[in-house]
């Protein structure tokens, strides 16, 4: 998959699931809920246990009909292990020139994390794709769109805090995307086997981004 398919696959959905399970099969079952309702973009992070095994095991699971990525990704050695793995794209808290560079290099999205306009600006001029801001939550929609106004060049996924009941709002202040985490991957509903749960938050966070368009 090219860059621009990457790309064109993440602003086709506008969200991305960030996902943090126990186990491998949890959250190959998880992500199956959330394809099943709707979300073709799945984020996961480097706190997961065996992140690289289960990056490629939902690679080869869902093949092109999931785009798979990478998070909390801190260096360029990490970043490079997970395109290994399969990661499309990869997702960082933080802005490191290394692990964009790396990105850049192997044609993959890089998504790097900052949070004032200085260092968004930094971030998009050091080679990103698209950058994440965060944490969202204590600032909310309202950021977003202050942010955008001198700086509307710049793709941002805002990124903590994110929820059915905002998402059109976030969408509205000039999102790109957005990173969703807990309020659609929610651990107590994986733990008890309640996969149908995550079909039903998938599906309502999809129809509050489709409203906001």
């Amino acid at each position: 998959m090219t860059k621009l398919q990457q790309m064109q696959r993440i602003e086709a959905c506008r969200i991305i699931a960030i996902i943090r399970a126990k186990s491998t099969n949890e959250l190959i079952e998880a992500a199956a809920a959330i394809h099943a309702g709707g979300v073709n973009v799945i984020e996961v992070t480097m706190t997961t246990p065996n992140a690289l095994q289960v990056i490629r095991e939902v690679s080869s699971a869902y093949g092109d009909t999931v785009l798979v990525g990478a998070g909390s990704v801190l260096d360029a050695e990490t970043a490079r292990a997970v395109m290994l793995a399969g990661a499309e794209f990869i997702v960082s808290p933080i802005t490191k020139p290394d692990v964009i560079e790396i990105c850049n290099r192997y044609s993959k999205v890089v998504i790097p994390g900052a949070f004032t306009p200085t260092e968004i600006l930094a971030a998009w001029e050091a080679g990103a794709d698209y950058v994440k801001v965060f944490p969202s939550s204590g600032v909310g929609a309202a950021y977003i769109k202050d942010v955008k106004a001198p700086l509307p060049h710049i793709p941002l996924v805002p990124t903590g805090g994110i929820n059915a009941e905002n998402a059109a709002e976030f969408m509205s202040a000039g999102a790109t995307a957005l990173g969703v985490g807990s309020a659609l991957v929610n651990n107590k509903l994986i733990e008890a086997g309640e996969f149908a749960g995550l079909t039903e938050r998938a599906q309502n966070l999809v129809a509050a981004v489709q409203r906001a368009r």
